[in-house]
């Protein structure tokens, strides 16, 4: 099969991980027998370094010309640190989204048996999590209107929804968790928000079209509680803008390491896959990173973009090995022996 990617490296560590997740997907092009074609493009604080745009019009088409986007992380420190920068890095990010119409992100979040002990959480609360947020991307708060009154000391922000924008994203939800455990549950702040009134009542109206979900409606902060609590009690997960932003982070320290959880971004237009992790500049350039969340965004990638299972279940099973075998970076390897990003890539891309 011809593969067209496109190949958004981003900032940060980014650059260091996608190249371990490109060396982990040639491998498998060679052994399956496909044809990879990469193309890089400029999205982030090099972009604005570059062009003066973190989501330049080249990079857009880049992307809707590809059959998937593997992406690596956005961010610097120079920009979070101005307050008053009117171009942003993240705004890339956004605009990437609405462009792509990528409404959806998936982030799945799992327990590694060699990892559990790494985890924060007890192990009785972490065994046998395996459960996925799905989280609207191209509504909300971060898209609603927004500004300054009062000279500049009153701010506001607005979270807006359409009930197509919550349908499009809960009928996702309602077929992964057919093909699952068939559980769904909605997560808003129905007791006091009118955008999510209007989740609740979407999401109920759709119970008809699934009979055989079974459907709970929680709050945001319930929800919070009860990931750190019992995490394994949750199948699917579907929730709005900025809530999923929130959730998802909380539930990827399940895992022991952010550097461990994929997730993909679908929608209208080319699906992107990325590690749910930031630039973490200050690992940058250090060959420290973990790589390990970038290559299985690589599997999702194969998986969903493609249709290729075995693939992707093999790229999980050589993860899997190297977790048990040690062969991990410094984040994971406590006491024992840390290995370099790179040479995590080549030891990975060696087994497939």
């Amino acid at each position: 099969m011809k593969l067209k990617i496109a190949l958004l490296a981003g900032d940060g560590i980014g650059p260091e991980v996608i190249a371990q997740a490109v060396k982990v997907s040639d491998a498998i092009a060679k052994k399956f027998n496909h044809e990879i074609t990469w193309t890089p493009a400029l999205t982030g604080a090099c972009a604005i370094d570059a062009v003066g745009e973190p989501y330049p019009d080249e990079t857009h088409e880049i992307c809707m010309a590809a059959d998937a986007v593997l992406f690596g992380a956005i961010g610097h420190p120079r920009f979070d640190n101005d307050p008053k920068a009117t171009v942003r890095p993240e705004q890339g990010l956004l605009k990437m989204r609405k462009k792509l119409g990528l409404f959806a992100n998936i982030r799945p979040t799992f327990t590694f048996p060699s990892l559990i002990d790494n985890s924060p959480l007890k192990r009785e609360r972490i065994e046998g999590t395996d459960l996925i947020i799905l989280r609207e991307l191209t509504g909300g708060i971060y898209f609603g209107a927004r500004g300054r009154l009062d000279d500049g000391n009153t701010a506001f922000d607005t979270c807006t929804y359409t009930r197509t924008e919550v349908q499009r994203l809960a009928k996702l939800g309602f077929e992964m968790a057919m093909a699952r455990d068939k559980r769904l549950c909605c997560v808003d702040k129905a007791n006091v928000l009118e955008t999510s009134r209007l989740w609740r009542e979407t999401v109920q109206d759709m119970e008809k079209d699934f009979p055989e979900v079974k459907v709970s409606y929680e709050f945001v902060d319930a929800v919070a509680m009860r990931l750190v609590q019992w995490p394994n009690t949750y199948d699917v997960l579907i929730t709005e803008n900025l809530f999923g932003d929130i959730l998802t982070d909380e539930a990827s320290v399940i895992s022991g390491s952010m550097g461990l959880m994929p997730s993909a971004s679908i929608g209208v237009h080319t699906s992107l896959f990325e590690p749910i992790h930031g630039s973490y500049p200050q690992a940058a350039g250090k060959d420290i990173a973990n790589p390990l969340a970038t290559v299985l965004s690589a599997a999702m990638m194969f998986e969903d973009a493609f249709g290729l299972k075995e693939e992707a279940a093999l790229i999980r099973a050589v993860v899997n090995k190297s977790l048990d075998e040690g062969i991990v970076t410094e984040d994971l390897a406590g006491k024992n022996k840390a290995y370099k990003t790179s040479e995590v890539g080549d030891w990975l891309a060696k087994n497939v």
